[in-house]
């Protein structure tokens, strides 16, 4: 019994951390282009403090998690056929602490280490040219509509013979459609809607042999309202919604897995210089069937260039 509870107990702490740092994601202003050539560095660190919901799947109480998650990302924006588009690499790392009750045992373990990576490619079909920073200093948005394809690599910290990981030792794929809409001049409205489809994860926690653990593909639909105060200070009111993610392992797939969660949150970006920006974030879950019910805050500098 002690042995099957430490397998299910990997597999859902599995889920609930790649949840937490895919679906979850809240992003205002994903879609909008910058001048054709322009860069950028981002540096963010994020706070995650709340409990982990697991839906009466497994004898585990009071499971909460605290961790840090800082990243490191690189932008660079581009024509793609005379369309605007941007490429973005992050590499995030995590310090934190899970705790909870196992069979009436309590429980704790720290993990410092790599997550996986993640890439993004995102190209804009209407409404978005491909511009010179002179161009772009004349344009005035309308109506955006994108698409964009953000995958997710392997290459986080991962080890079969532990239950709690930062890497989830699988690829991840969202392909998503994203519009953007501009009105009454300072104000914007952003909505999106993708999916996240995985690879089989073939050396999933388990006692004696690590098996094969899936996921069934993650729905998520993301919205935000946000107002320009003028000289690049802006505000925004951020939600979204995921449903899906019902797990498979080595055959036998478990439909108390499945997720219907969703989140508010806010996002407040200031200018510092021309060249660099402040942004905070702050979010918490709304409703959460199962996995990461957190608050989150989340501090990002940014300096950019041509």
């Amino acid at each position: 019994m002690r042995h099957f509870v430490l397998r299910i107990t990997g597999v859902i702490f599995a889920v609930a951390l790649s949840s937490q740092l895919s679906a979850q994601d809240l992003a205002p202003r994903a879609y909008l282009i910058t001048p054709r050539g322009s860069s950028a560095v981002t540096l963010t660190w994020s706070f995650y403090t709340g409990a982990l919901d697991f839906n009466g799947t497994i004898p585990i109480t009071g499971a909460t998690g605290t961790y840090h998650v800082p990243v490191f990302s690189l932008y660079h924006s581009m024509s793609f056929f005379g369309r605007s588009a941007n490429f973005t690499a992050s590499l995030p790392y995590g310090v934190g602490t899970f705790s909870g009750a196992v069979l009436g045992t309590q429980k704790s373990v720290y993990r410092s280490g790599l997550l996986d990576s993640s890439f993004r490619f995102s190209v804009n079909l209407i409404g978005g040219p491909a511009m010179q920073r002179q161009e772009f200093a004349k344009w005035k948005q309308k109506t955006i509509l994108g698409v964009s394809l953000k995958v997710v690599a392997p290459t986080g910290q991962y080890g079969a013979t532990k239950l709690i990981n930062w890497g989830i030792n699988r690829w991840g794929f969202k392909p998503e459609i994203g519009y953007s809409r501009r009105f009454f001049d300072r104000w914007l409205l952003d909505a999106y809607g993708g999916a996240w489809f995985y690879t089989t994860n073939e050396q999933s926690f388990n006692r004696p042999v690590p098996t094969p653990q899936t996921q069934a593909t993650i729905g998520s639909f993301e919205g935000h309202l946000s107002r320009d105060f003028g000289n690049r200070l802006w505000a925004s009111l951020d939600g979204n919604f995921w449903f899906g993610g019902v797990t498979t392992l080595n055959g036998v797939r478990n439909p108390s897995t499945r997720q219907t969660s969703s989140r508010l949150g806010g996002t407040l970006s200031v200018p510092l210089t021309s060249h660099q920006s402040m942004k905070f974030a702050y979010s918490r879950g709304t409703y959460i069937r199962f996995g990461g019910n957190y608050n989150n805050v989340q501090v990002a500098w940014q300096y950019s260039w041509l």
